[in-house]
């Protein structure tokens, strides 16, 4: 067989021969080192991405929950009256009962706007009566049919303090007023429950008869948890004018955990949320009246939040 052939037949067995078995091994512990470290790199992203998760959920819910609480401690203490009024009827100077547009909203003890120019004056109101629409109260001057009653000031307790009976605690803060500034008054209370885990909000129309009882629908956040140091979820800054005691700001704490455990760390990551000196700047405004002996402006506490407190 010439000598070209034989070189050929030669050079094809070899090329038919395939990895000898050192290869083989080596190309799969290759395969087996690249593989590995692709799951390795897949599974720290999956427990990075874990983490991630659940830290932005925690953040955003103590985020929310701290920027309600922020823009209701800011409302209290607002009042008003949920559309324009005006008396139906005149009224002479002296102890008086007259039927306005709308008694809605009103009660007994609010200090009333009468008319306007140099006539105006402000009435307390002695007796409310709203499915007749009647007010009554002592009226300096004469007014004629159809003169604009409207009510202006503040509530000295938009927040309630701490000294008034069954008013605000480190764990349960009560505020109440316009606070949706629609005209619509609510009594609203938040309560901080460590050992249960949860922030309540539980709001009612503040002429209503009874306080609803809390429920798991007005959980606004859950997994909360003890503040470091034992701080308390609400803190109050007061001062007092005369008989009246005024909450001028409120720093609220709120320590909250995530819902599952890091993958990473087999623990549950924490953050604390603080918001010092939120101020409710009704209540500073009326505190400001007082202090400059104006009080016909400063509203008093309604007798239906009063039965509302316990």
């Amino acid at each position: 067989m010439p000598v070209h052939m034989k070189t050929r037949r030669s050079m094809a067995v070899r090329g038919q021969s395939g990895f000898s078995l050192m290869e083989m091994m080596v190309s799969v512990f290759i395969v087996l080192v690249i593989a590995g470290t692709t799951m390795t790199a897949i599974f720290q992203m999956t427990k990075t991405e874990s983490t991630i998760w659940n830290r932005t959920e925690m953040h955003s819910g103590v985020r929310s929950a701290t920027e309600l609480l922020q823009q209701e401690v800011g409302q209290a203490g607002r009042i008003a009256l949920p559309s324009a009024v005006t008396l139906t009827a005149a009224v002479a100077a002296g102890t008086q009962t007259v039927t306005v547009s709308s008694a809605t909203g009103m009660f007994t003890g609010e200090q009333l706007t009468i008319d306007t120019g140099a006539i105006q004056e402000t009435v307390a109101l002695t007796n409310v009566v709203s499915s007749s629409n009647q007010i009554t109260g002592i009226f300096t001057n004469a007014h004629a049919s159809g003169a604009a009653v409207r009510v202006q000031g503040g509530f000295a307790s938009g927040i309630v303090p701490t000294s008034t009976t069954n008013g605000s605690t480190g764990s349960i803060l009560k505020l109440y007023g316009d606070i949706n500034d629609d005209g619509s008054m609510v009594y609203v209370e938040y309560k901080c429950d460590t050992a249960g885990g949860n922030l309540y909000r539980n709001v009612m129309a503040f002429s209503a008869a009874s306080k609803p009882a809390v429920t798991t629908s007005q959980i606004l956040l859950n997994n909360i948890q003890p503040n470091p140091g034992g701080t308390a979820c609400f803190t109050y800054q007061q001062k007092t004018v005369g008989a009246d005691t005024y909450v001028l700001d409120v720093a609220i704490t709120l320590t909250v955990q995530t819902q599952e455990k890091d993958l990473q760390t087999n623990t549950y990551q924490k953050e604390t949320k603080a918001l010092l000196n939120v101020s409710p700047r009704n209540v500073f405004d009326v505190w400001e009246l007082a202090s400059g002996g104006v009080t016909n402006r400063v509203q008093p506490m309604p007798a239906s939040v009063t039965n509302l407190l316990p």
